[in-house]
């Protein structure tokens, strides 16, 4: 609606006062000094801590302070404030305690994603603000009052909802909490100890939402939280560079984001997809288990321990009953270390029987002799997860062993490494090894848990490497994002029910089908694709028609059409991204070069900066860019085994313009 000035002047000056109110609120924590320490440790702790608050209050002159406002019904509940403006924090007057604006994510604020004309929550007008370059330039009133059967029914949609959310963008992702959909926010406010799964199609936000649960899950749940952790999981590097505003944005800037590689360690070896996706496979945990108790052996030989001028004997069925009835009972190392606690203790029955008074000390002391450290390593010897994993894949005879009645022969034979590496020291591990090793360090020690993990993409990890995180949120609960339609890896997940076995998590699965951010005509065309790759997936649909942002066409030339394509997309504002086949990169880097077009190149470790972007198609997942250019989508589906939903995910990066170029036949599924 047309910006009143008396009420846009208004709303100016309450935005001022909430900045000096927030400058007020960051220099008072400024001013706050960890000298109140009792001791040296706690004075680092309380440090960190009062660093931390300094920076989730800094105040972004380019980000609104608040971007909505309520204002309370006649019929609405006691304790209601009468006006609440919502913002991405809390802010209030240092000298009243009176709040100018209250957190998006507090309870009350909810009413602003959910209240409408058929339960306005006890609201009768919701106003959102317009913002350009941090000034605020326009409002919009939305009644709520009017009831569900009165002229309020349905309302236009927001001018300034839809300017936000395709307002062009460079750099990383921004959040979207002044246009969370009610659908998204119900995802959002889940309660923690729910695990909840986002089937999410693209440009529904799923992943905008999941960042957005980690910071409503911070907020509701502080002390908790602050003690367990919260991890955010993404596909690669560049991924979480390009999320990584988001958090910080909200005030939250401490939680932690890692690739699958920084958790497992990263892959020094490669291998064929086939093979990794044998590795991959959920029986895998099986066969580590055993290959694992396969190591503890039946005793040669009895105890004898000598205290003073006594011998103190064990025979041999003794100690292999003892062991026998720890195996598989416990973890390996807790098995190990009961092992020589009760084989002393049997030493110690016998000490008493001879009329000695040992305690527990002496226990321990036989535990740790000579005698009983020789027998332990013989029947349960220490061993590392690499070693293990090392002589299942090189012994032949042992791998059999290990996984008789799991595997069959032709399987064995798949993962048995060719040509072993000399010593598991100087073994290459692939990606899919990593997920074993861990499997395995989890048998031998167990694994800590977080109280809240958030896995992005997780249709594109392993059984093996889903079980690996299940490990990290075992006593706590997880958000799992993913589309089953952009699953590229050899392992793909078919259903989020076995997702969600293999994390070992109970879970809702939630599915997001109408898009906020790519055009109706691009989601359509891509849409194309779907009954090849996912057809039990509901076709997604857009809020954006999308009118002129789709452009297919055939080209003498590839490579001097991209560079005419890039040309015309630099001239509009926002991002522009070339995604091409992985093997094309280089030769589409020469020739911007050669046409003195100024570009970066993304890689796998790369933060993804600048406007211009080249793009191999295996790094677009999760990215997006307001005008896309494809190069050659043939070769792009042709690279690789589940090469349609690779495309799928290239064709659905675009939020504002989609340039397809090809010299090729198109593929069949997509010029149908």
């Amino acid at each position: 609606m047309p910006a009143e000035p008396s009420t846009l002047a208004a709303e100016r000056a309450h935005l001022a006062e909430s900045r000096a109110a927030l400058r007020r609120m960051r220099e008072h924590a400024a001013g706050l000094s960890a000298d109140v320490a009792a001791d040296w440790v706690s004075k680092q702790f309380l440090e960190s801590l009062l660093d931390q608050r300094v920076a989730a209050l800094a105040d972004h002159p380019d980000t609104p302070l608040f971007f909505g406002r309520m204002d309370l019904g006649d019929a609405a509940e006691p304790g209601l404030p009468e006006v609440m403006y919502v913002g991405r924090r809390h802010v209030h007057d240092g000298d009243e305690g009176r709040p100018l604006v209250l957190d998006w994510r507090a309870p009350v604020s909810r009413a602003f994603y959910q209240a409408g004309p058929a339960d306005p929550m006890g609201w009768r007008l919701r106003r959102r603000f317009g913002f350009q370059g941090g000034e605020l330039t326009a409002f919009e009133d939305e009644p709520l009052d009017a009831g569900p059967s009165g002229p309020g029914t349905s309302h236009p949609a927001s001018r300034i909802l839809t300017e936000e959310i395709e307002r062009p963008r460079t750099g990383p992702m921004r959040d979207i909490v002044a246009t969370i959909q009610p659908e998204q926010d119900v995802i959002v406010r889940a309660d923690l100890p729910r695990t909840v799964c986002v089937q999410g199609a693209p440009g529904t936000g799923k992943t905008a939402v999941g960042l957005h649960r980690a910071a409503y899950l911070l907020f509701t749940h502080r002390d908790r939280l602050s003690r367990s952790g919260v991890l955010i999981v993404g596909p690669n590097r560049a991924f979480l560079a390009y999320i990584s505003a988001v958090l910080p944005a909200l005030g939250e800037v401490r939680v932690e984001q890692a690739t699958i590689g920084d958790l497992l360690g990263a892959p020094t070896g490669e291998e064929p997809a086939a093979v990794s996706a044998a590795k991959g496979d959920a029986r895998m945990a099986d066969v580590l288990r055993k290959a694992l108790w396969l190591h503890v052996r039946k005793p040669e030989e009895g105890l004898v321990v000598t205290r003073g001028i006594a011998r103190h004997r064990l025979a041999d069925h003794e100690v292999r009953e003892i062991a026998a009835g720890l195996r598989g009972t416990t973890r390996y190392g807790a098995g190990r270390a009961a092992f020589a606690q009760r084989l002393a203790h049997r030493i110690l029955v016998l000490m008493e029987r001879r009329g000695e008074a040992p305690d527990d000390r002496v226990q321990d002391q036989v535990a740790r002799s000579k005698p009983v450290k020789q027998i332990v390593e013989q029947v349960w010897p220490k061993l590392t997860p690499e070693q293990v994993l090392y002589r299942l894949l090189s012994d032949a005879d042992f791998l059999r062993s290990a996984s008789k009645g799991v595997l069959d022969e032709r399987e064995q034979a798949a993962i048995l490494w060719p040509r072993p590496a000399r010593s598991h020291r100087s073994a290459k591990w692939t990606a899919a090894d990593r997920a074993l090793l861990d499997e395995l360090n989890d048998l031998i020690e167990r694994t800590p848990s977080l109280g809240h993990l958030i896995v992005d993409e997780a249709q594109d990890l392993s059984a093996m490497q889903l079980r690996a995180l299940g490990r990290r949120c075992g006593t706590g609960s997880a958000t799992v994002l993913g589309d089953l339609a952009q699953g590229t890896t050899a392992w793909s997940a078919r259903s989020w029910k076995e997702v969600l076995a293999h994390l070992g998590q109970d879970g809702e699965v939630t599915e997001l089908t109408l898009g906020f951010r790519v055009p109706g005509t691009v989601l359509d065309y891509a849409a194309r694709l779907l009954p090849h790759i996912a057809p039990e997936l509901e076709r997604p649909r857009s809020l954006r028609p999308g009118a002129g942002a789709l452009d297919v066409r055939r080209v003498p030339g590839l490579l001097p059409a991209t560079v005419t394509a890039v040309r015309a997309a630099l001239d509009r504002p926002g991002s522009v991204g070339l995604i091409v086949p992985d093997a094309a990169a280089a030769a589409h880097v020469a020739a911007l070069e050669e046409a003195g077009i100024a570009h970066a190149v993304l890689g796998p470790e790369s933060d993804g900066t600048g406007r211009l972007l080249v793009i191999p198609a295996t790094l677009a997942k999760g990215l997006e860019y307001d005008h896309v250019i494809v190069a050659e989508p043939a070769a792009i589906a042709a690279a690789e085994e589940r090469g349609l939903a690779r495309l799928y995910v290239v064709l659905t990066r675009a939020v504002t313009s989609l340039t397809v170029l090809h010299e090729d036949d198109l593929p069949a599924a997509l010029a149908a």
